[in-house]
């Protein structure tokens, strides 16, 4: 479904991913693609269809207490996106996205089904801020070098959550001062202003794409708008940096797609 063409990077945008820790594409998706997401996402998402997160389970700031709670029921994550309908799977492996991610890893790419994976939700009302935090803090890699692919199905700004990043922080290292009990940076420590001052608004068009590194520091905050925000978002390894046995992240099959392209 998705009409238009393989393409690279070329070196600027390769170069400022690898300085940043993200790059944005702009109109990755084609529409059609873009429509077909989005309308199996509100199919699933005025279901209720399983495997679902709540944002009660979240326990972040501004999350329902609990699921019995007043916007208890409220969805964060619509899970395992791969195996909801093909058209999320074939876009997570489109050639497109296979060569941008083989100039990124420098070899051939496998699409991880243990994290992310899902369509992103962010409903006007009951939606939590996510502090600032790296998605590495959870998963076990033998390196911590993965990249994740966000793509916006509406438009995503400032006043619907978007995501903020901390541009270059996927090449800091933390003290563990500066991180609290759950991995998430502290604010308010004196060693992190420099790096808060940086905060970066990202700012996507319906259909644009966003590739953030497993250890940039990235934070969002709540709906403030009417429309539910919706996006997809799929995470990738270097086929070398296996998942450590026995955790979380060795618990899905995952995807070669050293024989998509």
């Amino acid at each position: 479904m998705n009409s238009k063409r393989a393409r690279s990077l070329n070196a600027d945008e390769l170069a400022g991913f690898n300085r940043d820790g993200f790059l944005v594409l702009r109109g990755l998706l084609s529409e059609d693609t873009r429509i077909a997401m989005r309308a199996v996402a509100e199919r699933d998402l005025a279901a209720l269809v399983e495997p679902l997160e709540f944002e009660a389970d979240t326990q972040y700031p501004g999350a329902p207490a609990s699921r019995q709670a007043p916007g208890g029921r409220t969805v964060r994550r619509l899970l395992q996106a791969c195996d909801r309908d093909a058209v999320f799977r074939n876009q997570a492996t489109a050639p497109t996205v296979v060569a941008c991610l083989e100039q990124m890893f420098m070899q051939p790419v496998v699409l991880v089904q243990a994290h992310h994976n899902c369509v992103m939700t962010k409903a006007p009302a009951f939606s939590s801020v996510t502090g600032w935090h790296r998605d590495i803090r959870y998963w076990s890699y033998q390196r911590p070098e993965l990249i994740s692919l966000w793509f916006a199905l509406g438009e995503e700004r400032v006043e619907n959550g978007c995501l903020n990043v901390l541009p270059g922080s996927h090449r800091v290292e933390c003290a563990a001062q500066q991180l609290d009990a759950a991995q998430f940076l502290r604010p308010e420590h004196p060693d992190n202003a420099a790096l808060l001052v940086q905060q970066y608004a990202v700012t996507l068009a319906p259909g644009d794409a966003l590739f953030f590194h497993s250890q940039l520091f990235h934070a969002a905050g709540r709906n403030q708008t009417t429309e539910t925000k919706l996006s997809a978002v799929f995470t990738y390894r270097a086929q070398d940096n296996l998942a450590l046995a026995a955790t979380r992240s060795a618990t899905h099959p995952e995807i070669d797609l050293s024989t998509t392209v």
